[in-house]
């Protein structure tokens, strides 16, 4: 038996073993095959499954979860509903309110895991109302309350189809004072910030500029130190990609003034858009092998319960994920999730040692 006959039989056994271990940091980090930048554990009536439960549809390979609940809840008035419950924006005619209490239940729900369970979570700040002047307080006052388990703020909504009208107090905008403070509030700290604004209207047409693009693109060169992920890339249930979508997208990526602007591809209702026809395919998957560095992957799945409602938006997206480079792939489904939350959870833990009480 020679001497690299017997390396080799080392190097098989090694590897058998490493793949049986669990939850090794180095063979579990080789199974993952993504990372979820958007995800609500809870939904508009404030439910959802126990995170426990939540991490077993993880599985192996789901590595880390932007964590966050929702910040509105849904009233259930009997003059617009009768008996009949609603769970969902769209279920009812009745106001939204911000449910500030979404931030407490995160992060007990994060607190009552292990460490080791904690790793696959970035925990994020959503409850407050982004019209309001004390809302950066309120950032400030969770991290202070909660140390040590908040990554960033959002999904939180400025302009969003139905639910901006609906919310009360509001709606928010883009040129207020109290959005300022906000994304202000965020780059000092170093909080990352996903937040939801259509590009334009419900049911636009295409033929004017759209509502939302100049006054988005004005708060983020306010902001130049605050990562910002634009969720969906400014797509909605209603709001549908503007005229030359990812044309629009390319140009603010390719802005040196708008570098500090990433964008998440989460929703299945954005993903089926994105792959509907051959053409916006293959204008999606030339976007981001163009610019494999600023988008993420998410699921925006909301309080699911199985597996496949979980990855839904993962399988919508088969035909993208076949178009993509490797880079881009690996980048958009784990890389850059790394990357911006890992940099942004070491920041905020920097803010909150400079500032305990």
């Amino acid at each position: 038996m020679t001497k690299r006959f017997v390396v080799l039989c080392w190097l098989i056994v090694a590897a058998a073993l490493c793949a049986r271990v669990p939850l090794d940091a180095q063979g579990s980090r080789s199974r993952v095959t993504l990372n979820d930048a958007h995800f609500h554990l809870t939904d508009y009536i404030q439910q959802g499954p126990d995170i426990h439960d939540f991490l077993k549809l993880m599985g192996d390979s789901i590595g880390r979860v932007a964590l966050f609940g929702i910040p509105f809840q849904q009233e259930w008035l009997y003059e617009s509903s009768g008996d009949d419950a609603p769970t969902y924006y769209l279920s009812s005619d009745a106001p939204l309110y911000y449910y500030s209490f979404t931030d407490a239940y995160i992060a007990m729900q994060y607190r009552s895991l292990s460490r080791d369970e904690q790793a696959h979570f970035d925990p994020m700040i959503t409850g407050f109302n982004p019209g309001d002047l004390y809302a950066a307080e309120h950032i400030r006052r969770v991290l202070r309350t909660f140390p040590g388990v908040f990554t960033g703020i959002g999904e939180f909504s400025v302009h969003k189809e139905f639910v901006s009208d609906k919310a009360r107090p509001g709606p928010a905008n883009l040129l207020g004072p109290a959005i300022d403070s906000v994304l202000a509030a965020a780059g000092e700290i170093g909080l990352l910030t996903i937040l939801h604004n259509d590009m334009d209207v419900p049911f636009a047409t295409g033929a004017e500029e759209p509502a939302y693009l100049e006054q988005m693109k004005a708060l983020l060169r306010r902001h130049p130190k605050t990562t910002v992920v634009w969720a969906h890339t400014g797509v909605g249930r209603a709001s549908r990609p503007v005229k030359h979508h990812a044309a629009v997208l390319g140009a603010l990526l390719a802005d040196p003034t708008l570098s500090n602007l990433y964008f998440d591809i989460s929703w299945d209702v954005v993903a089926a858009q994105f792959v509907s026809t051959p053409s916006a395919l293959h204008a999606t998957a030339a976007l981001i092998n163009r610019f494999p560095d600023r988008f993420l992957f998410g699921t925006d799945a909301v309080a699911p319960t199985t597996v496949s409602g979980y990855l839904s938006t993962d399988a919508v997206y088969g035909p993208l994920w076949a178009k993509l480079t490797p880079e881009a792939l690996a980048k958009v489904r784990v890389g850059n999730y790394e990357r911006l939350f890992d940099t942004a959870r070491s920041r905020v833990r920097a803010w909150e040692a400079a500032h305990r009480q």
